[in-house]
């Protein structure tokens, strides 16, 4: 490669001319030796060639060949071919054609408002004016192409027969804006005269403009949002989310939007996003919607207001490490998802039922053991509209503290009284569960449920026996209530009634004592070679068992003053009924035990592994897990009157064929009867007495779920092919060489620059030579079951079992890489149906793209369609079609 740099802009007499040596130097003169003029040439001209570069015989132009690159103060030009002519002051540059026709080495101009692509350009250094065929410029998201283009001094882009597009095809653009003529000002705007639409080189006359303005600053900036328009079954015609969009700062935007509809229907929305770095970021979004359905005077005529609010807050982990604040908000009315389906996105989120929302602040101080969380929690569910909010949720911990330990100590063991720790926390809580219609109203005043919770928890760890884990505590509970409740017979109704709230403050404690002890037993199983040969090592059966002992005092005494009693007389039964119940029951945080408990509580964990040998590797071994867990537990309690036993609680998890599969069931060890009245009891006589079975089923679950796909099969494969060692295989083919093809014979001169144009496209080959190609693709299906309690049958005295199982799968495939098809579905066995079923099928048109959302059945059996193009900027340019077709809510 050769360098030359123009150095000087007079030349100097003595200095020789140096064409005849091509060196690395040029000191042209431009004017004769006696009166030397001033040249164009006020800083270097440097310029370099990887062919070569030849000179003219009287010294005034240089020509340069493969490579060429031109560069002058902040301007560089890069071509196949590159003629400088000194005495016209201008560089001309073109490229080439290859021998399969494709042109190769454009002229590629980049100064610092940009870089620009073109067939020919014609540049003078002393006006700085050029004269261009074929331009292709970047504005923004969009290209601007020009047949013929003249560039001004001050960068400014005169256009004739130009094109504005976001396809990056730039000689045959898929669809574009044909410019009669325009001004570009790059970095700035767009300007242009009549202008029409083009779609795959065919112009469509009627959609035109008389003038034009498109900014194409790289700044994000504000502007007017263009709405959709459609039409809908229930609201008739409409003009969707239409607004303004405000580029307030670096730091946060803001969006507001609406929707008007032909039957007086509309909506407002607004939304923002922040972030400043490092600190925190986030999105908001609030809606707004008034629907009216048929038509006034009309039987059927009805209004409806929904709002929908989300907020989602996160502070960076760098931004203070003892304080942050995060939020996830997630409320709406609970019809709205319903009645505006039309805008869901995601068609799933109209099968969720509840919502969740939670924001929270949390305080920890570096110098002291106390922590400090704040939260406000709201849950709703839209079927029966129930709502759930607690404001605020207030919690204060105080991290273990060992009081006794030495601080000092060296050596030696522990004494016992070392051990002995304690912690506190604090909490309290104003909480409500209403209705949606009747939340912060008058009527739900009296619903909130407040007070303050005290907790101090003292307890140490002792081991004996060498094997045994001991762990004895006392626990010291205090609550703090701000009313209490007081209960009658209402003869009226004919039942117990809250006859009056009496306000005040209340200290309500409790106490209790416990003690569990633990430990592990390992069993080891060899199985018999002459059966299953020396594939098994071994087999290891893992046991936890634990045991608690536990006291309650009895807190119902009336020393205590935590219940009350009255009698009244039950005609049903006709009889004198004595009924106590606790000043505070319903509070926030329970009231204290109203008996004496004196209970042990047992459970039993269980895992199963298998040692056997690894096929890859013959002198280890690998583990298999037959069992994750296996774990039973119950209780005993000494003190009680009747049914002293608790039930039989059994949970397990295993893996088979790399699928988990979990399941559960609860035995109880009483029988059942009637009451008086009719109603099942459990009585105090137990099942294995009167059904002649030691535990009665209560209620089971079963739930698996496995996923396969295109990447786990080729995992696998690759798993099974790094176990195949080189050499083995005599087929494979010989190495691909830069004149050899995949069989090794010699490529043709075509054949390699055809490479060279593809050598971004990576094919990969089998064994045997040929391409290879895949189609990703995924599917996933799970499976639940659980057997529930029926009707109580009378004569088998227990209550009939239902199967209530479902199965949901789901899957995506991409025939190519630019379709995208997924769908989701299930079925329900004990409803005999499908459950919400939807299809989702995208295409990526290049610079367009297509998709369609079909829900084929059910409540929300819809379909949308859409195909707009991919730019941000030309996000108005778009066809919509879709159907909704929903019951009246």
């Amino acid at each position: 490669m050769l360098t030359i740099v123009f150095t000087s802009a007079i030349a100097k007499a003595q200095q020789p001319d140096t064409l005849s040596t091509v060196s690395s130097v040029d000191t042209l003169s431009t004017a004769s030796e006696s009166a030397p003029a001033k040249s164009f040439i006020v800083a270097e001209i440097k310029y370099t060639a990887k062919d070569s570069i030849i000179f003219s015989l009287d010294g005034q132009k240089v020509f340069l060949y493969q490579d060429a690159v031109v560069t002058y103060q902040d301007i560089e030009l890069k071509a196949w071919f590159i003629e400088i002519d000194l005495e016209r002051k201008e560089a001309y540059a073109c490229g080439t054609v290859d021998t399969l026709g494709a042109e190769i080495g454009l002229p590629v101009y980049k100064d610092k408002q940009g870089e620009y692509t073109m067939r020919t350009m014609r540049y003078n250094f002393e006006s700085k004016k050029a004269l261009i065929e074929h331009v292709v410029t970047e504005q923004g998201e969009g290209f601007v192409v020009s047949d013929v283009a003249k560039k001004s001094d001050d960068n400014v882009f005169c256009l004739k027969g130009g094109m504005y597009t976001t396809c990056d095809h730039h000689d045959h653009p898929h669809f574009g804006l044909r410019l009669t003529k325009a001004k570009v000002i790059p970095g700035r705007k767009i300007i242009t005269g009549p202008a029409y639409f083009v779609m795959e080189d065919v112009p469509i006359y009627f959609l035109f403009i008389p003038f034009g303005f498109v900014p194409s600053t790289s700044k994000y900036s504000s502007g007017i949002i263009m709405p959709s328009y459609g039409e809908e079954s229930t609201r008739g015609f409409f003009l969707r989310n239409g607004g303004y969009y405000w580029a307030a700062s670096d730091y946060f935007d803001f969006t507001v939007t609406g929707d008007v509809y032909m039957n007086g229907s509309w909506g407002l929305r607004t939304g923002s996003v922040y972030k400043n770095r490092y600190r925190y970021s986030g999105n908001f979004n609030a809606q707004y919607i008034k629907t009216i359905t048929s038509e006034k005077d009309l039987p059927d005529y009805a209004t409806s207001s929904d709002m929908s609010l989300t907020w989602s807050h996160r502070q960076d982990a760098k931004a203070n490490p003892y304080r942050s604040v995060n939020a996830s908000v997630n409320y709406s009315t609970s019809s709205f998802d319903r009645k505006n389906i039309a805008n869901v996105v995601n068609t799933n989120l109209l099968a969720q039922n509840t919502k969740r929302s939670s924001i929270s602040y949390t305080q920890r101080w570096p110098d002291n053991p106390f922590n400090l969380s704040v939260n406000l929690l709201h849950s709703q569910n839209s079927r029966d509209t129930s709502i759930d909010l607690t404001i605020p949720d207030l919690t204060l911990t105080m991290n273990r503290l060992t009081p006794f330990k030495s601080k000092n100590k060296v050596g030696g063991k522990e004494v016992w009284y070392e051990k002995i720790s304690f912690s506190y926390s604090a909490t309290t809580k104003n909480y409500i569960s209403t209705k949606e219609s009747d939340l912060f109203t008058s009527a739900s005043n009296d619903d909130w449920k407040n007070g303050v919770k005290h907790a101090i928890p003292v307890s140490m760890n002792l081991k004996f026996l060498k094997y045994f884990v001991s762990s004895p505590s006392i626990n010291y509970n205090e609550r703090w209530y701000f009313q209490s409740i007081r209960k009658g017979w209402d003869a009226d109704q004919q039942k117990v009634v809250t006859t009056d709230t009496i306000s005040g403050f209340n200290r309500v404690w409790d106490y209790s004592y416990s003690i569990g002890t633990s430990t592990k037993l390992y069993t080891f199983y060899t199985p018999s070679r002459a059966l299953f040969g020396d594939k098994i090592n071994a087999i290891r059966h893992v046991m936890t068992p634990s045991v608690s002992m536990s006291y309650n005092p009895n807190f119902g005494e009336a020393k205590y003053g935590y219940y009350d009693w009255f009698e009244y007389y039950n005609p049903k039964s006709d009889e004198i009924v004595r009924h106590e119940y606790s000043k505070y029951e319903g509070s926030l945080y329970g009231s204290p035990g109203n008996s004496r408990s004196g209970s042990m509580s047992m459970s039993l964990g269980n895992t199963l592994e298998m040692k056997v040998k690894n096929d890859k590797d013959t002198t280890g071994f690998s583990k298999i897990k037959i069992l994750e867990s296996l774990n039973f537990s119950t209780g005993y309690n000494f003190l009680a009157d009747s049914l002293k036993w608790q039930k039989v609680s059994m949970t397990g998890r295993t893996k088979i064929f790399k699928t988990d599969i979990n399941f559960g069931a609860s035995f109880d060890p009483y029988a059942l009867d009637t009451n008086k009245l009719g109603a099942p009891i459990r009585i105090n006589q137990s099942h294995l007495k009167v059904n002649h079975q030691l535990l009665r089923l209560e209620s089971a679950n079963l739930s698996f779920g496995f996923s396969w796909g295109s990447d786990k099969m080729k995992k696998k494969k690759e798993g099974e092919d790094d176990a195949q060692q080189p050499g083995e295989d005599e087929d494979i083919a010989p190495e691909m060489t830069a004149e050899t093809d995949r069989f090794g014979q010699p490529l043709a001169q075509s054949e390699l620059r055809m490479m060279e144009r593809d050598q971004q496209k990576t094919v990969e080959y089998d064994a045997d030579g040929y391409a290879q190609f895949s189609i990703p693709w995924n599917i996933s299906l799970n499976y639940n079951m659980r057997l529930a309690q029926g009707a109580f049958n009378k004569t088998k005295m227990d209550y009939d079992k239902e199967i209530v199982s479902d199965v949901s799968f789901n899957g995506s495939i991409s025939p190519t890489s630019k379709w995208a098809i997924s769908f989701s579905s299930g079925y329900s066995f004990d409803k005999k149906q499908l459950s919400h079923t939807s299809f989702n099928i995208r295409r990526n048109l290049h610079c367009w793209s297509m998709s369609l959302n079909l829900v084929p059945i059910g409540t929300y059996k819809s379909y949308f369609f859409t195909i707009s193009a991919n730019s941000s900027m030309l996000q108005d340019l778009k066809y919509e079609k879709q159907n909704a077709n929903r019951a009246d809510f």
